[in-house]
């Protein structure tokens, strides 16, 4: 039997420097809103502490997370470690792994400059049309204040690629 069908997304963990602030630009410039206030798990032989040691290895001590959600209801988990680095660079795409998220909003320029305005910056000088003159689908990359990278679209995934928009 095949039981492949899409499956849907859940959460995504995003690493940053400071846990209260995240929460706050996520929340406040997102509009996300929050499941679980930011707590800190300590390693320990608690269900969620033997968890973690399985994921992490031995030796991890201590961390930070708060659990948010998007208005599509995607959970967001926002971690801060006690030995977290800066990369000197944060957008080494060619790299295996996860380069961006994105987000959607119709108002692709006014997300980027609430994004600016609380810390982030644009990756981009200004929105690209992927139809320009011809359908509003656009989309910007941005950085936000902690180093993590975001696509904003103004319309659906699904509709931007189902005209082929390259």
């Amino acid at each position: 039997m095949n039981n492949v069908y899409p499956r849907s997304f859940s959460h995504i963990g995003l690493s940053v420097p400071d846990l209260d602030a995240a929460v706050k630009f996520y929340t406040e410039v997102m509009g996300w809103y929050i499941i679980m206030e930011p707590t800190e798990i300590t390693e320990d032989d608690s269900a969620i502490g033997e968890m973690c040691t399985e994921v992490f290895g031995a030796g991890w001590g201590s961390f930070r997370i708060a659990h948010l959600s998007t208005g599509d209801r995607i959970g967001v988990e926002i971690f801060e470690f006690k030995n977290q680095e800066d990369p000197d660079n944060n957008f080494e795409y060619w790299k295996t792994g996860i380069f961006h998220f994105c987000v959607q909003d119709p108002n692709v320029e006014e997300l980027a400059e609430r994004m600016v305005a609380a810390g982030g910056k644009k990756r981009m000088d200004k929105p690209r049309y992927y139809y320009p003159g011809e359908k509003p689908y656009r989309m910007i990359y941005m950085e936000d204040p902690f180093g993590n990278i975001v696509e904003i679209y103004s319309h659906s995934y699904e509709l931007i690629y189902s005209e082929g928009a390259y």
